[in-house]
């Protein structure tokens, strides 16, 4: 049984037509939101990123909120009409032994299990198949109760809160991840993302860094000033 949200707030059932995307992939349902699960993914082996940014706690709060089912939250902005547009191919990222694809259909797999479902209008479900973020058309991801999730451009991306971007991906898929004071590190190699993919990589790239530094299991200390540990 989900629990109320905090205040007594009721939540009404989406508003507008329940969208689908992917040939039907993605079906908005009000359901538990089960979260991204993906902290079992190491996003880069010893990294350490320290953020010194404001509105960061509010945003990872409410992602922590939502990877553990406490409240059934708010679709994100434009959940309805979709965001960026998206494009999908084959794309296989590993590092660390762990695998991540990108399918076709706009699945993404983590080691053969479904973490969360894209479609061609910038909308993310999880692997429920529930609202979890849009990719807005100025780049802004946007997630469930206007949380900020950070910000793409083409090959990089930004933490919530923050302008310098944590990580990119580079025309030839290599995946590099960056400090506030310069430092880069290593964080393996896409294949197959070329060309109008190569967004969709990024986007899939910061989703599980998000994903990871924000659950609850990661043991990250959320905050201003936040910590952002990957590693073993």
């Amino acid at each position: 049984m989900r629990r109320p949200c905090p205040g007594g707030r009721q939540e009404p059932a989406p508003e507008g037509p329940q969208p689908r995307g992917c040939g039907g992939a993605i079906e908005a349902r009000r359901s538990s939101f089960s979260g991204l699960q993906a902290g079992t993914f190491r996003v880069s082996a010893g990294l350490l990123l320290c953020f010194g940014v404001h509105g960061v706690t509010r945003s990872l709060l409410l992602v922590a909120l939502a990877l553990t089912g406490g409240c059934t939250p708010h679709p994100p902005p434009r959940w309805a009409e979709g965001g960026a547009p998206l494009a999908f191919g084959p794309a296989r990222w590993e590092h660390d032994g762990d695998a991540v694809e990108i399918q076709p259909d706009g699945r993404v797999l983590v080691d053969g299990d479904l973490r969360f479902v894209l479609d061609r209008v910038g909308r993310v479900a999880n692997d429920d198949y529930d609202p979890y973020a849009v990719l807005l058309p100025d780049g802004q991801l946007a997630g469930v109760d206007n949380a900020t999730l950070g910000r793409l451009g083409v090959t990089n991306a930004s933490p919530p809160g923050a302008v310098a971007a944590w990580l990119a991906v580079m025309p030839d898929g290599q995946v590099v991840y960056f400090s506030t004071d310069g430092d880069r590190a290593s964080g393996g190699a896409w294949k197959g993302c070329t060309g109008p993919i190569l967004r969709t990589c990024t986007l899939v790239t910061h989703l599980l860094a998000v994903a990871n530094y924000a659950a609850p299991s990661s043991g990250v200390s959320v905050g201003v000033g936040v910590g952002v540990g990957f590693g073993y």
